[in-house]
């Protein structure tokens, strides 16, 4: 059985500079050991982080966040004060026996992601859909926030 390498070289020789300083290795073992649990949050493979899109206008706030796989039903949805939470769970539904996975990147497991918003919003006016593996939600701005904007001029000095 071969042996998965230490470090993020994978294979290649650590350049010799490297090789002495025990806090690189102490880094590598640390990456090896998020990278095998899929903790890392960039990590598309194995975290189960939605990626989100939000948008804001005059009159309010849209928020697009990917979540393929999942029902809607595994979905929750809430708003305390200025931020607003999105966390459900993706679950398997795997029940062959007879199958033998030599290879499994999909992820499974609980999730949620926590957006702030500019202020707090009324939760009985926020509204969110589910449509083809994403959920939008729309956050209505209050009326004493709507955005004024005014150009600046800018002067030389």
């Amino acid at each position: 059985m071969p042996m998965r390498s230490l470090t993020r070289y994978s294979g290649r020789e650590l350049p010799a500079g490297l090789r002495q300083d025990p806090f690189t290795a102490l880094r590598s073992e640390m990456d090896r050991l998020f990278d095998t649990f899929g903790m890392w949050p960039g990590d598309g493979a194995r975290a189960l982080i939605p990626n989100i899109d939000v948008c804001e206008t005059d009159k309010e706030i849209v928020i697009d966040a990917e979540l393929p796989g999942i029902e809607e039903k595994d979905i929750d949805v809430t708003l305390a004060g200025d931020v607003l939470t999105i966390k459900g769970e993706k679950k398997s539904g795997r029940e062959e026996k007879n199958r033998n996975y030599r290879l499994s990147e999909r992820s499974y497991g609980r999730f949620y992601r926590q957006i702030s918003i500019p202020f707090d919003a009324e939760p009985k006016a926020v509204k969110a859909r589910f449509d083809k593996g994403v959920l939008h939600i729309t956050i209505p701005k209050p009326e004493n926030v709507a955005t004024k904007s005014a150009k600046i001029p800018v002067k030389p000095s």
